[in-house]
């Protein structure tokens, strides 16, 4: 049996999810989902809502205290939650 036109599994799915404009509704699920993980439980714990639109990811919070902490931290934030991700899914934070 010949071998001739072999492709990773990984490339294959990669493609079908471009072709199916799936990649990205994909990317923004797995950023929001890292959340917890690269802010920690501490911060997690008073995290009410999490939604992206246009590259923003809205973070709704129980504290303005902690709130105010974050907004220092914004850009550190998005370069985390992308490399998380493997991807440029956001540009900005919006905290509320």
């Amino acid at each position: 049996m010949k071998r001739g036109n072999t492709e990773l599994l990984a490339d294959v799915v990669r493609q079908f999810l471009r072709q199916e404009r799936l990649e990205a509704p994909l990317n923004e699920y797995r950023l929001v989902d890292a959340w917890k993980d690269v802010v920690g439980p501490a911060v997690a714990r008073y995290t009410l809502n999490l939604f992206i639109r246009n590259q923003t990811l809205c973070v709704q919070l129980a504290s303005s205290v902690l709130r105010q902490e974050l907004m220092m931290y914004r850009k550190q934030l998005v370069k985390s939650l992308n490399d998380r991700v493997g991807a440029q899914v956001i540009v900005d934070i919006e905290f509320r």
